[in-house]
């Protein structure tokens, strides 16, 4: 049965169909045994070693006058949240933890 191109005429990515995707075959059977020895060997979905350290997902609420604010910068306003965030710790690289910093309540004496 003879290749079908996956581009057309003018060089674009034709659509994949179903049909198509299922005549597809799996990498082992069509790479060579040394480039399938040095991919990485991953279950689907799994993502690989990340460049950075990745984000951690939190739930944060803040004033409406906040959310208004940055919203109304565009695309990106959280982002710039986080970028405030970032300068405040550059100018406050040892910021006392608030426990640390309040007095201790003097237990009161019986009169």
């Amino acid at each position: 049965m003879p290749k079908k191109s996956l581009t057309n005429k003018s060089g674009q990515v034709k659509e994949l169909t179903s049909s198509v995707i299922r005549a597809m075959k799996p990498a082992s059977e069509v790479l060579p045994k040394k480039l399938l020895d040095v991919l990485p060997k991953r279950k689907r979905g799994e993502r690989g070693p990340q460049k950075r350290e990745k984000k951690i997902q939190i739930t944060q609420r803040y004033k409406p006058e906040i959310v208004r604010y940055f919203k109304a910068t565009g695309e990106g306003w959280q982002t710039r949240i986080e970028q405030v965030l970032e300068m405040f710790i550059d100018k406050h690289p040892k910021y006392p933890r608030r426990l640390e910093h309040r007095q201790q309540k003097q237990p009161r004496s019986a009169a």
